[in-house]
């Protein structure tokens, strides 16, 4: 049997890894924070606080909602298995990934300072992030099935796993596509050789590798979760005590210094203190700040104390607004957004206020600075934007270009596998042409697939023909292996010589059959004719036998001529060579299919002469003596007629380049000038004449033979 595909479909495996873990707000963490953004000005107060001044310590987008308890994940080691009767359920994996998908673009509708505020919002449970930018971005729609699991156990193996959820969907969804294009292909092979549709299994070794590293992956992250939520809830408790402790100290009889120093201790603690609960976030921090602002009420009483707190501030707000400036002139627009996160979060949770004078000044320097690094991050979007437009330009382009192939009308297997290999480029062109607009996403898909399904609907339509055209060629060569054993032991040598050739060149013309039996009937129709040959042969040495015998002699010569080494007497080497051309001579000739020797012995005999520096006219001559031997035969004197022939034709041919040559002199002046043309021509008479008179001196040997 011909083979019959070694293309995968472009559609999916309509099998699916079904994600039954119930939603849950940790892991969702990263994308489901509320953000207000309504104000930006850093000096705006916050609800339920009695004295503004400090209110800056909070800035407008502190209002952050992190609520969502950590429900614990429950995953069933059950819901990863392929279930080929489910296979239509593929798009329910993708539920969980949309939100990931050019995640950078979903904060453009804020201003310079809500990014800002929303980006971190999304590490507030996660100390992790910067962990996470540094995994290196893959297109993984460019890796094979093999590739994308490797890369899934590379990512399991090395990494955090709460760092990689991005890429692990966006592994997930490459593979569940891959793999419904490589069940469905199976799918339609399976229909298209006769099989019943509901009969069809199919269990893929690379889907159970796939199954196995996905439930690793989930069990890591459940456990993750579950001592995220313990952490959580222990940092929670921990920032409520710090709050008690402010709130004691206002009514503390002891020294102003002290009860300062003790307040700086505890802020301390709470900037240690570690990610709590999104639900408690903004209540807490609220609480925080509330009594963080009626100490510093307190501390009215001792200005001295809250001078120096405001000074201190003051500089290291400075030095935050420097490097946020400094940062809007690197070039990395990433690493200038990542780094500005922190110093925003530098600004909210760490810094504490400045004196009311200079509050406006330095928030207004810092959104500026802010600004700067935003609007260039929207451009660098934008640009991502046009190049993911281009992009689908490209696969818009491919897809034309497997519809066209998929129209051509091919009528033979060699232009269906060159049709094969231009659709295989087309798709590893598709799968490495980068990203498109998520609009696009699914469109563009739908498209590719449809055009490569319709390129293996015509290529299968087609085999499938041409099975049955391999069955018939099969029959017709078992007939022709039958005509063959049948007179392979046969003696009348001239009847079936010409009828064991013919069904030879039948066997040709036939064409292809199925691959299973191509070997087999091959050599059994070999092995019948090389029978009979054999025997024939045997049959033509045995009545020619004088003239093999001629053969053998001649091949031994051929040996001792190979083998002559020459001495320094060259006189003497000459005559050794002659004798050999003479005993060459004498045996006579050799059988039609032998007289191949006469050109190795002529081949060995032109190295020689070199050596002894033998004229070249002369050597040619000796060579052409043995030639004439092997021509002549008194009963038929064809072929000497033929080389008579040729000879005349070659002497006409050699005076009529003479003649040419000699008139292209009259052009010339002076024929005899020093003239470099005219030179050459004469030089190429002289050699055409040289060349003319071996020749002629052929004609003679020839007509000596008659």
């Amino acid at each position: 049997m011909l083979e019959k595909d070694n293309l995968q479909n472009a559609d999916g495996q309509e099998d699916t890894i079904k994600n039954e873990v119930s939603e849950n707000p940790v892991e969702n963490s990263e994308s489901e924070v509320e953000i207000s953004s309504t104000s930006t000005t850093e000096g705006e107060s916050i609800e339920n606080v009695a004295d503004s001044e400090l209110a800056e310590n909070t800035l407008a987008n502190d209002d952050n909602d992190l609520g969502g308890e950590v429900e614990e994940m429950q995953v069933d080691d059950n819901t990863s298995q392929v279930d080929t009767a489910s296979a239509n359920d593929d798009n329910d994996d993708d539920s969980d990934e949309s939100e990931d998908d050019d995640e950078e673009h979903e904060e453009t509708d804020l201003d310079h300072v809500g990014s800002i505020a929303a980006a971190n919002a999304e590490d507030s449970e996660d100390e992790t992030n910067a962990e996470r930018h540094e995994i290196e971005e893959i297109d993984y729609h460019a890796l094979s099935l093999e590739q994308l699991v490797k890369e899934f156990e590379n990512l399991v193996a090395s990494r955090k796993i709460q760092t990689i959820r991005k890429p692990v969907n966006e592994i997930k969804s490459e593979f569940n596509q891959k793999y419904k294009a490589l069940y469905e292909e199976k799918k339609e092979e399976f229909v298209n050789e006769g099989g019943n549709e509901i009969d069809f299994y199919f269990q893929s070794d690379i889907k159970n590798s796939f199954n196995v590293v996905y439930r690793d992956y989930k069990g890591k992250l459940n456990t993750y979760h579950k001592e995220l939520e313990r952490n959580l809830n222990a940092n929670l408790e921990n920032r409520l005590h710090i709050i008690e402790e402010i709130k004691g100290l206002i009514n503390v009889e002891e020294n102003i210094n002290t009860t300062y120093k003790h307040f700086k201790d505890l802020q301390e603690q709470w900037r240690h203190a570690g990610p709590i609960p999104r639900n408690h976030y903004n209540d807490v921090w609220n609480t925080y700040h509330h009594h963080v602002e009626i100490f510093y009420d307190f501390l009215h009483l001792n200005r001295d104390l809250r001078d120096m707190d405001f000074k201190h501030n003051l500089e290291e707000k400075r030095k935050v607004i420097k490097r946020a400036e400094e940062l809007g002139e690197i070039g990395d627009i990433n690493l200038a957004f990542r780094e500005l996160q922190l110093l925003h979060k530098i600004w909210k949770e760490e810094l504490g206020p400045v004196d009311r004078e200079y509050r406006d000044e330095i928030w207004e320097q810092f959104s500026a600075a802010t600004k700067v690094i935003h609007d260039k991050r929207q451009d660098y979007l934008n640009n991502l934007e046009q190049a993911f437009e281009d992009n689908l330009v490209v696969k818009k382009d491919i897809i034309a270009k497997i519809e066209a192939i998929a129209k051509k009308d091919i009528k033979n297997h060699n232009g269906w596998q060159q049709g094969i290999k231009e659709i295989e480029a087309l798709r590893e062109a598709f799968f490495t042409a980068g990203r498109v607009p998520r609009a696009n996403n699914q469109e563009c898909w739908n498209e590719f697939k449809a055009a490569v399904r319709s390129f293996n609907r015509a290529k299968n339509a087609y085999y499938k023909g041409l099975k049955k055209d391999q069955f018939d060629n099969l029959q017709k060569k078992l007939d022709l292996i039958k005509i063959a054993e049948d007179n392979k032991d046969s003696t009348d040598f001239e009847t079936v010589t010409p009828l064991m050739k013919n069904i030879q060149n039948q066997w040709k013309d036939i064409g292809h059959v199925p691959r299973k039996d191509s070997n087999k009937v091959w050599k059994q129709f070999k092995s019948a004719c090389n029978y009979y040959f054999d025997r024939l042969h045997d049959k033509q040495r045995e009545a020619d036998k004088e003239l093999y015998d001629a053969f053998d002699k001649k091949n031994e010569l051929l040996k001792k001529l190979k083998s002559f080494e020459l001495t320094e007497d060259i006189q003497k080497d000459k005559k050794k060579v002659q004798e050999i051309i003479d005993a060459w001579k004498s045996i006579g000739h050799v059988p039609n299919n032998k007289r191949f020797i006469e050109g190795k012995f002529n081949k060995v005999l032109d190295g020689i002469f070199k050596k002894l520096k033998i004229d070249s006219s002369k050597a040619e001559m000796i060579k052409y003596e043995n030639k004439l031997e092997s021509l002549s035969n008194p009963d038929d004197t064809r072929a000497l007629d033929n080389e008579r022939s040729f000879i005349r034709k070659k002497i006409d041919e050699i005076k009529s380049e003479i003649n040419q040559l000699e008139n292209n002199l009259m052009f010339f002046s002076d024929t005899n000038s020093d003239n470099p043309l005219v030179q050459e021509v004469h030089k190429n008479i002289a050699k055409q004449k040289e060349v003319l008179e071996t020749w002629k001196q052929k004609l003679v040997k020839i007509k000596d033979m008659y």
